[in-house]
C-alpha cells in the first residue's frame, strides 16, 4: 500500500455552541471512588497538591483549579475535604462541585502579600487530621517507578515545604508516599477512564484546537510574521494544557517554540500545536506549495518522510481499538518507522486529559490493554535531526464500547454526528477504517497536508 497526495475535500464537520455540563453527580461518584481507593490502597489519609500548570487530579476532582496560586486538599475519609488555597482564590473555591471547607492559607498567595497571620503548616495539618503514625499519601503531578529509584514511592514532586513538614509530623512511625497512581497509572488509575459527559467535553475542546490550527493551515502566507499567524487560531479562551507552539525557519527544529517577529519565509519548515484541557492539535510540514519549492537536499521529503509517516499513523489508527495492548501499537509504528533516520524517542501515543499527556500504556512489550472510556493522543513525532524535518498529524481519539457509544449518542446527538461524519471522511477520502469503538474528535482528523501553501492537497492510502 502507498501514500499519495490527493486533493481532498475537508468538510465542515460543525462546530458545537458550548461545552456540555459536567454534573454534580459526576463528581460525587468521583469522590467515592477515590475515597474506595484511598482505603484499599493502604493510605490513611490523602493530600492533593496543585498548582496553575499542575492542577489536572485537584481539577478532576472537585471541578476547582488554583488561578495564580497553589492549592492543596486534604482528604480524610469520614470528614468533609478541606482545600487549603491562597488569598486571590478564596473566592474562587466556591467553583468546587463537591463540599469542601475553604482554608486560607497566605503562603499560596503570590509574593509581597500579608502573611503576618498566618497559623504554622503543622498545625493546619493537624487540624484536619494529618497525625504521627499515619501513612500518609500526597499526589502531585507524576509518580516514579523503580527504574527511577528503589526508593520510588517516597519521591514527591510537590513542594519540600509541604511534604517536609507532613514527614515531620508523620514522625519515624509513619511514612509518607506518591500517591499519584491513584489518578495517572494508564491502566488503573482513576484519571484512565473517563465518563461519557467527560469525553464530550473533550470532543467539544478538541473541535477548537484543531478548528485553531486548521485555520492556521489555510490561512498562513510566507511574509507574515509568526505572531501574525498564530493569530489566525483565534482561541476563544479555554485553559490552555501547553503554551501554543508556531514556529517556522531555522530555529523549528528545536521544537516546542512560541511564535515571535520573525517574518516567515516560502520553503521554510513550519510547525503549529494549541492544546487546551483534554485536546492537542498539531501539524508540521513545510511553508511550500509542492516539492519543487524545497531545498534541493530535501525535494524528496514526501517520499522519504512524510508518506512513510502516514502510512504508519493510518495503520495505527486502524489497529487501536478495546483490548489492544500498548505493545501491540507501538510495533506498529516501529515496523514502519524503526529505521534511525526517523528519530522515534517518545512513546507512539498517551492518554490525555486536562494535562496533555496523563500517562501511556504505549511502549515497547506493554501487555497493558487499552478499555471503553479511554481518551488516547495519536501523537507519532519522527525526530528526524536531519534536514528534512518533520512530518506531525497529532489528534484526540476515544474508545467506546457498544453500550458507551449508544450513550454519548442519546445525550450528546450533535457531537455524536460530527464524530460519524470524521469517521466516514476518513474511510471514504483518506482510506482509514477504523473499529467501530474508535471515535475521532479532530475537525481535521488524520488529515495531513505536508505542502502548508497547499493545504488541499492532503495524503491518502493508495491501494
Amino acid at each position: 500500500m502507498k501514500a499519495v497526495l490527493a486533493r481532498v475535500n475537508l468538510p465542515d464537520f460543525g462546530m458545537p455552541l458550548g461545552p456540555p455540563e459536567m454534573s454534580g453527580r459526576v463528581y460525587a461518584s468521583r469522590l467515592a471512588s477515590l475515597i474506595d481507593r484511598v482505603g484499599a490502597s493502604g493510605l490513611q489519609i490523602l493530600l492533593i497538591y496543585a498548582d496553575r500548570e499542575h492542577s489536572a487530579n485537584l481539577a478532576w476532582l472537585t471541578g476547582f483549579d488554583p488561578r495564580f496560586e497553589e492549592a492543596l486538599l486534604i482528604l480524610l475519609p469520614g470528614r468533609t475535604p478541606a482545600l487549603f488555597v491562597g488569598p486571590e482564590n478564596f473566592g474562587f473555591a466556591a467553583t468546587a462541585r463537591i463540599d469542601l471547607s475553604v482554608v486560607p492559607y497566605p503562603p499560596f498567595g503570590l509574593m509581597g502579600q500579608d502573611r503576618s497571620r498566618t497559623p504554622p503548616l503543622a498545625d493546619l495539618l493537624r487540624d484536619q487530621g494529618v497525625a504521627a503514625g499515619m501513612t500518609i499519601g500526597i499526589a502531585g503531578w507524576k509518580y516514579y517507578g523503580e527504574a527511577e529509584s528503589p526508593s520510588a514511592a517516597t519521591w514527591s514532586e510537590a513542594p519540600s515545604f509541604i511534604v517536609d513538614t507532613l514527614r515531620a509530623i508523620a514522625g519515624p512511625s509513619g511514612s509518607v508516599v506518591n500517591a499519584g497512581a491513584l489518578f495517572m497509572h494508564p491502566t488503573t488509575g482513576l484519571r484512565a477512564v473517563n465518563e461519557i459527559d467527560q469525553l464530550a467535553a473533550f470532543e467539544f475542546a478538541s473541535c477548537h484546537t484543531s478548528q485553531a490550527v486548521k485555520n492556521v493551515l489555510f490561512g498562513v502566507q510566507p511574509g507574515m510574521s509568526e505572531f501574525e499567524a498564530a493569530q489566525l487560531l483565534a482561541p476563544v479562551g479555554l485553559p490552555l494544557s501547553c503554551h501554543p507552539m508556531l514556529t517556522a525557519g531555522p530555529h523549528v527544529a528545536l521544537g516546542l517554540g512560541s511564535p515571535g517577529p520573525r517574518r516567515m519565509e516560502r520553503g521554510d519548515p513550519f510547525t503549529v500545536a494549541y492544546g487546551v484541557w483534554g485536546a492537542l492539535t498539531c501539524r508540521a510540514g513545510w511553508l511550500v506549495a509542492n516539492a519543487g519549492e524545497l531545498p534541493i537536499a530535501v525535494r524528496d521529503y514526501v517520499d522519504k518522510l512524510a508518506a512513510p509517516y502516514f502510512l504508519a499513523v493510518a495503520e495505527w489508527y486502524e489497529t487501536v481499538g478495546i483490548g489492544v495492548t500498548g505493545g501491540a501499537l507501538d510495533a506498529v509504528i516501529r515496523r514502519h518507522l524503526g529505521d534511525p533516520f526517523f528519530g522515534l524517542f517518545l512513546p507512539p501515543g498517551h492518554l490525555i486529559h486536562l494535562d496533555e499527556w496523563m500517562n501511556t500504556p504505549i511502549y515497547p512489550g506493554s501487555e497493558e490493554r487499552l478499555v471503553s472510556g479511554q481518551a488516547l493522543q495519536v501523537d507519532i513525532i519522527p525526530a528526524t535531526g536531519t534536514p528534512y524535518f518533520t512530518a506531525n498529524m497529532e489528534d484526540g481519539i476515544a474508545l467506546l464500547d457498544a453500550r458507551g457509544r449508544a450513550e454519548f449518542a442519546e445525550r450528546h446527538p450533535a457531537a455524536w454526528q460530527r464524530i460519524g461524519k470524521r469517521r466516514t471522511f476518513m474511510e471514504d477520502l483518506l482510506g482509514i477504517r477504523l473499529k467501530p469503538e474508535v471515535l475521532p474528535f479532530s475537525q481535521i482528523p488524520a488529515y495531513l497536508p505536508p505542502f502548508i501553501l497547499a493545504p488541499e492537497m492532503a495524503l491518502v492510502r493508495d491501494p
